[in-house]
């Protein structure tokens, strides 16, 4: 079998604490990629001193305003050259040396496959109930979405997440590639690719540690811009439906805090869900009043 030709793009911004340990793991992986590129936002912290120890890795800096999650990709994927595009953030940690060869496994046993999703397992000093929150979102059970499945997972069959993911080149340019979107780039071209025929898939045997610990206010700030990326790409989205899932997740966190006896833990996921619905309900007005 021919070896598949792989890159890898980091975005950074003060990541002089992470990126170095990071390269040294891309770099030992049994899948080497072809190129590795990291795009520096004009870091203050050293950064690029810590990527220049790597002298294989190409460097792009950017201003900071300049920076978008989508369009910062974007550019970032054509400059790259492999068949396949792998995403990482800087705080993402592949958990094993063949991270890489496992998430684009997917790739070369379906060719419909346009986009591969890996497994987000939580860091060591992540809060109880980020924990659960993670086992529950990131399952030990592998899965290939299609415009079939719409009726089963509603917008669950557009789950993807560029923490830690790689895209198929080609079907990337087919399908037009990231918008100008500073939130779920990877949702709303996972909803794309679905539209035009092409599967997602969830490798849990491609794993990272990634977690945060987010306060109230964090977590009403994320879910306000998911709100409004909702409601602004509800057609791109295909209007699926959002019921269930969210009251399945609580439902099985909060059952097994209480199990655990974990009270404090508990009152604190609880805290978080209302921070969640309150800012994605915020998120839906201010577009929907917007457009008034």
């Amino acid at each position: 079998m021919t070896t598949p030709s792989l890159s890898v793009v980091i975005p950074t911004l003060n990541a002089a604490d992470e990126i170095d340990s990071l390269l040294d793991i891309i770099e030992a992986q049994s899948l080497q990629p072809l190129d590795i590129l990291v795009v520096d936002s004009s870091s203050d912290d050293g950064t690029v001193g810590e990527v220049a120890k790597h002298p294989c890795v190409n460097l792009v800096r950017i201003e900071r305003k300049e920076f978008n999650h989508g369009s910062t990709r974007d550019m970032a994927l054509r400059r790259s050259a492999g068949e396949f595009v792998c995403f990482l953030t800087q705080d993402a940690v592949p958990a094993s040396n063949r991270y890489l060869e496992r998430l684009v496994a997917p790739f070369l046993a379906d060719d419909s496959i346009a986009l591969v999703t890996g497994r987000q397992l939580p860091k060591a000093d992540a809060r109880r109930y980020e924990q659960l929150v993670r086992n529950y979102n990131y399952p030990n059970a592998p899965s290939v979405r299609s415009k079939s499945d719409l009726p089963k997972y509603g917008i669950k069959t557009f789950f993807a997440s560029d923490t830690c993911s790689a895209y198929r080149r080609t079907a990337y340019l087919e399908c037009g590639g990231f918008d100008h979107v500073n939130t779920n780039e990877d949702m709303l071209m996972a909803a794309r690719f679905v539209a035009s025929g092409l599967k997602v898939a969830y490798e849990p045997d491609a794993e990272v540690y990634h977690s945060h610990n987010l306060t109230p206010s964090q977590q009403f700030a994320r879910n306000r811009a998911v709100g409004m990326f909702l409601e602004l790409h509800s057609d791109d989205l295909m209007h699926a439906s959002e019921i269930g899932e969210g009251g399945r997740l609580v439902k099985a966190v909060s059952s097994q805090l209480l199990r655990e006896g974990r009270l404090t833990e508990f009152i604190a996921f609880g805290v978080d869900c209302c921070a969640r619905l309150l800012g994605n309900r915020a998120g839906r007005r201010a577009v929907r009043k917007e457009r008034l």
